[in-house]
């Protein structure tokens, strides 16, 4: 496809503003090598600070770019500026991006012995590739939607040694109790348990669950040991639970049992819990429920016949799990729509591709979290439209509530953090931009600054409202005004300050401002508050030097000079000599602290 029309403030808007420089930079000192476009894909190789060049990777729609990637270590806010730089070639000399077939235009070339030829040169290349090659020809040779069957499991017979995994457990929970012994914080069962757990994922994502069932049996049995001695020291029941039973119940539900296997292991599962102070819930629900359930097939009746675990939906999300791995796409449907797993329910119908059908279940959607995860699933499939219509319903819904707010007494306690909100608003407005839809994008951009409000977003806010700036600005600063949180506090000095809003700013700062705040709105006040400026300024420097702490000295003089600034500002600088006396007098064997004094005349 032909490269978008890109624009340069959203370009602006994924990256900081010093990365943005850098990149344009870059971008001037002609650091893009090399830039081609291979349909959705442009590619190109940036010069930086190492030998090689780094590989960027753009992929555009219609709404613009929509995801970019870059082999540098940059891992901070946005973008990096190799990627800002490949994105202003893009804008800026379009012409210069050389087009290359897609690679669906290359196997076009070829006929049917070509390709095969080909593929068994990459093969050849890259042995390792067969086995993806195995699983994409069994995807694609079966229908979208499989019909109902039993799970694919494998026949129980493993050359899985347990006795390494029961090893490397023994010999954490000893370092365990010598740490704790000697009086160590650290806590080693955290750190590295983990890591062993993690081990069996390995064969339950192969489709080998017995083999993940031996690993798991020799791991709880080790942990199960010396438990009761770990437990004296601090060991964490319910963490350790929370590690092995979901891990338990996936691989029982990957697994193949012989006759009488499951009610051996619900004995084992019975005597660990009872050793290790906890409940493998999820684990025995597992063995109970397995997959002779009906609600795979499309029936609507109970799952849990009364007798539901304590977390339900885990389970549901674990069974979900296994289900897509084996492509049974039909009873995870099912079973997502019984459950009520909304978000999974309508991102795999996006993949199979059925749109209208997701779009006439929108209303099913409850918080904003839900909204940018399906709209971002129809962006992925090229169904922009559609994504931008999913994100602005999103935007009337409420955030969830966290889990650590259901214990509250009143959960009107709760007060929405906004990030959920602020994310869904950021991504619908850069969508809209993209797609030139000006008014979505400033309604979502300006629900963006409430949710979240900060000094950027104010002036994207700018930016987009055009000619209806000025009656918007009076919003957002009296918005501002009414912000009442902690959060909003770096928002409201920026953007007040920007606006020489002097007594709005110092308002923000109350009486719980930031220091680092106060020394900038004070750098600001002192020609037009003096006297607030050196009330501020006074109580903090003689709350330091009142202590006595002599490692805050300097910090005290920083106070002082502010107030020193404000002193002259106002044209007492008799006053402030007086005071600067008595402060030597008060203070004359605070010998560091008289060093710091003297300069300030």
């Amino acid at each position: 496809m032909s490269i978008p029309e890109l624009k340069e403030s959203l370009i602006r808007n994924r990256a900081t503003d010093k990365v943005f420089q850098r990149g344009e930079q870059y971008y001037h000192s002609g650091a893009v090598l090399k830039a081609y476009s291979r349909g959705n894909t442009i590619q190109a190789t940036v010069e930086g600070n190492e030998v090689e060049p780094y590989r960027v990777n753009l992929q555009i729609d219609k709404a613009g770019i929509k995801q970019a990637n870059c082999t540098c270590a940059y891992s901070s806010e946005g973008w990096c500026e190799h990627i800002v730089a490949t994105a202003l070639l893009c804008l800026r000399q379009p012409e210069t991006i050389e087009e290359r077939p897609s690679l669906e235009q290359l196997l076009d070339q070829l006929n049917f012995l070509q390709t095969q030829g080909l593929i068994q040169e990459l093969v050849a290349m890259q042995p390792e590739l067969i086995d993806d090659i195995d699983d994409i020809v069994s995807q694609i040779s079966q229908p979208t939607l499989q019909p109902v069957t039993k799970a694919k499991k494998a026949k129980r017979q493993t050359s899985v040694d347990p006795q390494p995994y029961r090893s490397q457990v023994q010999s954490l929970m000893g370092n365990a109790l010598h740490y704790w012994e000697e009086g160590w914080d650290s806590d080693p069962i955290a750190e590295e348990l983990p890591d062993i757990v993690e081990q069996a994922k390995a064969f339950i994502e192969q489709g080998d669950g017995n083999s993940a069932l031996v690993i798991l049996e020799a791991i709880t049995q080790a942990c199960a040991e010396d438990w009761d001695e770990i437990v004296e020291y601090g060991g964490d029941s319910d963490y350790l639970m929370s590690l092995l039973d979901p891990m338990w119940a996936e691989a029982i539900l990957s697994a193949e049992f012989q006759p009488g296997e499951e009610v051996d292991l619900q004995v084992n599962l019975e005597n660990w819990q009872d050793r290790l102070g906890g409940t493998f819930d999820l684990s025995s629900a597992a063995l109970r429920q397995g997959w002779d359930d009906l609600v795979l097939q499309g029936e609507s009746i109970d799952s849990w016949q009364d007798n539901p675990p304590d977390e339900p939906e885990q389970l549901t999300r674990i069974r979900l799990c296994i289900l897509e791995r084996q492509q049974r796409y039909e009873e995870y449907l099912n079973l997502a729509r019984a459950e009520a797993i909304l978000p999974e329910y309508l991102t795999m119908l996006i993949r199979l591709g059925q749109i209208q059908e997701v779009m006439a279940q929108k209303n099913r959607l409850t918080c904003t979290e839900q909204a940018l995860e399906v709209a971002q699933a129809l962006r992925e499939k090229e169904a922009i439209p559609e994504a931008l219509e999913i994100a602005q319903y999103g935007l009337t819904l409420p955030e969830s509530i966290p889990s650590y707010y259901l214990n509250m007494p009143n959960l009107s306690q709760y007060q929405p953090l906004g990030i959920h909100r602020y994310q869904l608003a950021d991504w619908t407005s850069n969508l809209a931009e993209g797609l030139g839809e000006q008014k979505a994008a400033l309604a979502a951009r300006i629900e963006a600054f409430k949710a979240r409000p900060s000094f950027p977003d104010y002036q994207k806010v700018n930016h987009l409202a055009g000619e209806n700036w000025l009656t918007l600005q009076g919003d957002l600063l009296e918005y501002l005004r009414q912000c009442d949180s902690w959060i909003a506090q770096d928002a409201q000095v920026n953007i007040f300050l920007h606006e020489d809003l002097i007594d709005d700013a110092i308002a923000v700062l109350g009486s719980y401002g930031s220091h680092s705040l106060e020394h900038r709105v004070m750098d600001a006040a002192i020609s037009y508050r003096p006297e607030w400026v050196i009330e501020k300024a006074l109580h903090h420097a003689e709350s330091i030097m009142n202590r006595g702490k002599a490692k805050a000295y300097d910090e005290a003089v920083e106070w002082l000079r502010k107030a020193r600034a404000a002193y002259l500002q106002s044209g007492k600088q008799s006053e402030w000599s007086s005071y600067r006396t008595q402060l030597m007098k008060t203070h004359a064997r605070k010998y560091k602290l008289m060093g710091l004094l003297k300069p300030l005349n």
